[in-house]
């Protein structure tokens, strides 16, 4: 195999896999989800309030099943609270020098912040004397969602971080990972939530802003994008295989794609353009995390 120049030294493989790439995918969904309904919370239209309970509905599953998947990813995933808890003392264990200790903290924090959104949300829509409400007032919501949006934002980046500490080729060959998945989650998000608010036929005025910053967020990931490649240098040979041709796919399927859509849509076919788009925002989401978790272990 073809040395690839790199920036810094190798260590061994993480190996990681499917598991992780989806972890990286949800986590991403979960942070972009609730940082963008915690936005319609504290900054939006009162009336748009149901397009954030769309949010919170999406990021509390999210970051329940990304903790599931880091879980299983470890191999003995019994030992996973050894990651929160000092095995001899059992007291809480933070390293703050550690991505890997402060993202757990961070997605354990967050899984609770956003399951008090998700339980105030559905206080709202459900009302049924058996169900265990529990309803936020206002000034305990805009407390909860502005935390919370933090928390979010930081697992929606913090593992293009972690990727770039592990000294592996193409990861830490570039600061940029974490600015990407920052605009790829915000993209991914606001098209899952347009295309959630569509099925459930919600017309609210804050769809259309949701759908233009979706379109601003694909602008912005582009551009992150080749900022990254940029950054490699000689280092971007690596990617001239097949997970070049798959990111380019990314390009294509994620990001020229929706724009030219949502561009040439008119608004009798607005209801399956946007569909359309917002399904090839997600898929090639999900891609560019594969791209990024396979392509350096394959070199």
């Amino acid at each position: 195999m073809t040395a690839v120049p790199s920036s810094t030294w190798f260590t061994a493989s993480p190996e990681w896999g499917w598991y992780i790439a989806v972890y990286f995918f949800l986590g991403g969904l979960a942070g972009g989800c609730y940082f963008l309904a915690a936005a319609i919370d504290l900054i939006g239209r009162r009336e748009d309030r149901p397009l954030a309970r769309l949010g919170y509905y999406v990021a509390f599953p999210c970051v329940a099943i990304s903790g599931l998947l880091l879980t299983l990813d470890l191999g003995r995933p019994l030992r996973f609270w050894h990651m929160l808890i000092e095995s001899n003392t059992y007291r809480p264990m933070f390293k703050a020098w550690s991505p890997m200790s402060v993202g757990a903290w961070a997605l354990l924090v967050f899984g609770g912040f956003s399951f008090l959104s998700l339980l105030d949300a559905l206080g709202e829509e459900i009302d049924r004397p058996a169900f265990p409400r529990f309803r936020a007032s206002p000034l305990l919501r805009r407390a909860i969602a502005a935390i919370g949006a933090v928390l979010g934002l930081y697992v929606a980046g913090y593992t293009g971080v972690l990727l770039a500490v592990t000294n592996r080729p193409i990861w830490a060959d570039t600061r940029l990972l974490g600015m990407l998945f920052i605009f790829s989650a915000a993209s991914t998000s606001a098209a899952l939530i347009v295309f959630l608010a569509q099925r459930t036929a919600l017309t609210l005025p804050g769809i259309a802003d949701m759908h233009r910053m979706e379109g601003w967020a694909i602008v912005m990931e582009f551009v992150a994008l080749i900022a990254l490649i940029v950054s490699l240098g000689p280092v971007l040979r690596a990617w001239l295989n097949v997970w070049g041709v798959l990111l380019v796919i990314v390009v294509v399927l994620g990001m020229i794609t929706p724009l030219v859509l949502s561009w040439r849509g008119a608004d009798r076919v607005r209801l399956s353009v946007e569909t359309v788009s917002a399904v090839c925002v997600l898929l090639a989401g999900l891609l560019l995390r594969v791209v990024i978790v396979f392509s350096s272990g394959a070199v």
